[in-house]
């Protein structure tokens, strides 16, 4: 599989226009509590929800001059001049503040004044509407558009020419400009229908990319995003990009953890609430948009639920707890925390909104497919497990025994505490899964669990395992086993994630073929590098023979431009077989580099290293010195069809980490310090000194010659990964050197498609010419 990473589309990818304010491309926004989401589900029409809290809530309905939200091979051309350019559309509304109120629909336009300086305008809608204050057809032209409540006394000409972004307000009808919290929830809407703009200013370029499906006999690849990271695009708008963008088959849909809820006021704040229907109007709406879209392209929906919620709208009775009865909080700020399994309001609330989402499938006439999203009992800084709230020290009673560091070494009592937790768990995801599948009915429900591996198989917890992975999960307890461990695989531990899979299917029965993997995700746009490590951990699952896999996840592909796409494997070709060792001894070898050099008149130069590492060119030629060596060689010539498979050659000169080229030992090379956690290390061979010393990476060791150390100590135990890097079995700990000594292979192809040899030239003593030439480690 290759990938690449896009920064920003050329001119031939826009291929496509784009109708300025097309519906499906304006967006929403507000504080919490409130609530909103847009739909663009009629053509030339959207659809605004919301659902108020406060006097002072306000949602934005926001077009932005430049497409930061969609991936750059599909994103529309930043053009800020709106000259030249005029909107109409029919507004209708209910439950927000009329068009002809103080306070009302208020077009605000941001951006900079012809001089260039900074300024934002407030264009009344009313002043521009004919019809009723819930019901009219609004006409605004951008070259003649006037800011101001009345006009024309009040007018502020608007400059159009350089234009950010313009939102459309709404607020709730008590609307005043003072603070308070709503008598009781109120739900309002706003439609644009009939959309149509003109002028020369009017279209946009847009780009208009397919990418082709990965190969379905290799699982291809899905898509998984989530809600909290989306509620403001429109349906339509993430749809198009999961398709134009190569995905196929099941989206995986995490439906959050703080939007999708309704609230109520509690406790000078707002917790999650059942009156009046589980979801908030906003986020059903969306939902049932994104559903029908998802239908119409031929995508499947897997509804993904875990038991994390917002913190703040969590009710402190639900919260898992540590021993100190502080609330399982996560890293994310502001924090989420984790619901008790044995808690039964909690549970029950779960099943909720669990059913709500399968009715919105099945409305949209989806497969029904539902996921437990990493179900587990919360491990807090120190190795605190939080499994002491009150409900779950009343449901294990005196099974309910202190545990200071489930790091630290654990008696019989406690390991017989984290078994009952084990069961406690999984009684509650054999609860929530019977709940969707009842709300499925006869039209069925395939069940999923995903399981996120670096915590519950924490190799400096590993007694973890029996609270967080309860053997009442076993098949064919779900019908889909999910693995996720992007800690891992952005940590440089990618290596330890089979090994976990292979324990996953030991403890809970399913195989690999019926296995789905989670590979992702990049938290900061700054760390995009990583996506390297998660492309080959996507390709690496595929080979391994899982069911599917998913990248995780689809905003975070469009903000860094991640592409994936067959035929990479082809280019980089290769068969795992030696060549002929004793014609390769007498081989030639040349060391190169490609280096540019630029000289000035005067004679100076600048000089720029295009490699990173040498690269290695041979010519076995002199090593076939007999008849039975020509015929070897064009029978692997043959194999390898010529230059198209690249194969193991063994230098003649360099295949050892020994400094003397002799047999390796424990210590030749560094490979790195430990941290306490990592134990993965890649070989390298260094060349040089000081600020001169290169550093080679090492991907093809020769099977048992591997020697490791630790600390100065050699060890056994340790594993080669397919990829040839070290994999210890326990982590060194924080500042203890790991070294490595080995023989090692090049990875080489034939240089060119023609093998020639004559009989007559080669009786005659002439040296046939078999070039060969490095190429980069296939993976």
């Amino acid at each position: 599989m290759g990938w690449a990473l896009v920064a920003a589309a050329e001119p031939h990818h826009r291929k496509g226009w784009l109708k300025r304010f097309d519906p499906r491309f304006w967006t929403v926004d507000f504080a919490r509590p409130m609530m909103a989401s847009v739909t663009s589900d009629v053509p030339g029409s959207l659809r605004v929800e919301t659902i108020f809290y406060r006097k002072q809530d306000l949602a934005g309905l926001i077009w932005e001059a430049e497409d930061r939200w969609d991936h750059p091979l599909l994103a529309y051309e930043t053009r800020r001049d709106f000259r030249h350019t005029q909107l109409r559309f029919r507004w209708r509304s209910g439950g927000v503040k009329p068009l002809d109120a103080l306070h009302g629909p208020t077009l605000t336009i941001e951006g900079r004044d012809a001089a260039g300086a900074p300024r934002a305008w407030y264009v009344r809608l009313w002043n521009y509407a004919e019809g009723t204050a819930e019901d009219a057809v609004v006409s605004l032209d951008f070259d003649a558009l006037d800011g101001g409540f009345l006009l024309p006394g009040e007018a502020d000409p608007v400059w159009a020419g350089d234009i950010d972004r313009m939102f459309i307000s709404l607020v709730p009808p008590t609307y005043d400009g003072g603070d308070g919290v709503l008598g009781a929830p109120a739900a309002g809407w706003a439609e644009m229908s009939g959309i149509v703009c003109s002028g020369s200013g009017s279209v946009l370029a847009i780009g208009d990319v397919v990418m082709p499906e990965l190969d379905p006999a290799k699982g291809g690849l899905g898509i998984a995003s989530g809600y909290d990271d989306s509620y403001h695009l429109t349906p339509a708008r993430l749809v198009r990009q999961m398709v134009q963008l190569g995905y196929r088959g099941d989206v995986v849909h995490y439906v959050g953890m703080s939007h999708y809820m309704r609230l109520e006021a509690a406790g000078g704040g707002f917790s999650a609430s059942v009156a009046g229907g589980v979801l908030n109007a906003p986020c059903a709406a969306w939902h049932a948009g994104f559903a029908a879209a998802c239908a119409n392209a031929g995508l499947g929906v897997i509804w993904s639920l875990s038991y994390e919620l917002f913190d703040a709208y969590c009710w402190d009775v639900w919260k898992q707890r540590a021993s100190d009865g502080s609330p399982a909080l996560t890293g994310w700020e502001p924090p989420s925390t984790l619901l008790s399994p044995a808690n039964a309001a909690a549970m029950g609330y779960l099943q909720l909104v669990a059913r709500a989402f399968v009715a919105i499938g099945a409305a949209a006439g989806l497969p029904l497919k539902f996921q437990v999203g990493e179900p587990w009992w919360w491990i807090a800084s120190g190795g605190r497990i939080c499994a002491y709230d009150a409900a779950t020290t009343a449901a294990l009673g005196a099974a309910s025994v202190p545990i200071a560091d489930v790091r630290g070494s654990l008696g019989a009592a406690q390991l017989a505490m984290l078994d009952a937790l084990g069961v406690l768990l999984a009684g509650s995801t054999a609860a929530l899964a019977a709940a969707a599948r009842d709300e499925a009915g006869a039209a069925g429900l395939v069940s999923h669990l995903l399981v996120y591996l670096p915590t519950v198989l924490d190799p400096a917890a590993p007694a973890v395992r029996r609270a967080n992975v309860p053997l009442g999960w076993a098949t064919p307890a779900f019908d889909v086993l999910q693995l996720e461990d992007y800690d891992w695989v952005t940590g440089g531990r990618g290596a330890e994630t089979a090994g976990a899979r292979a324990a996953m299917v030991l403890r809970l029965g399913y195989p690999v073929a019926e296995q789905h993997y989670f590979s992702g995700f990049v938290l900061a746009a700054e760390d995009r590098a990583q996506w390297a490590a998660i492309a080959d951990a996507a390709d690496g699952a595929r080979r391994a023979g899982v069911a599917r896999t998913f990248i995780w996840a689809l905003p975070q592909v469009a903000r860094d431009g991640f592409v994936a796409f067959d035929g990479e494997d082809v280019v980089q070709a290769f068969d795992a077989v030696d060549f002929p060792l004793a014609i390769g001894r007498e081989a030639m070898v040349a060391t190169e580099f490609s280096t540019q050099i630029v000289s000035s008149p005067s004679g100076h130069e600048q000089r720029a290293t295009e490699w990173a590492e040498a690269r290695m060119r041979y010519d076995a030629g002199p090593g076939i010195r007999s008849e039975a060596d020509v015929r070897a060689l064009a029978d692997f010539f043959r194999a390898r069809r010529g230059a198209a498979r690249a194969f193991r050659f063994r230098d003649p000169f360099d295949s050892s980490s020994a400094a003397d080229g002799g047999l390796p030992t424990a210590v030749d090379q560094m490979l790195g310090v430990g941290d306490g956690a990592r134990r993965q290390f890649a070989l390298v061979k260094r060349y040089g000194a000081g600020d001169a010393e290169q550093v080679r990476s090492v991907r093809m060791p020769v099977e048992g010659s591997v020697r490791v150390s630790v600390d100065g100590l050699e060890t056994a135990a340790f594993l080669v990964t397919d990829e040839g890097e070290i994999l210890l079995d326990v982590a060194p700990v924080l500042g203890v050197a790991v070294r490595a000594g080995y023989l090692f292979d090049v990875p080489v192809r034939f240089a060119e498609d023609r093998l020639e040899v004559s009989r007559a030239t080669f009786l005659a003593g002439e040296m046939a010419s078999v070039p060969l030439v490095e190429v980069r480690a296939p993976w």
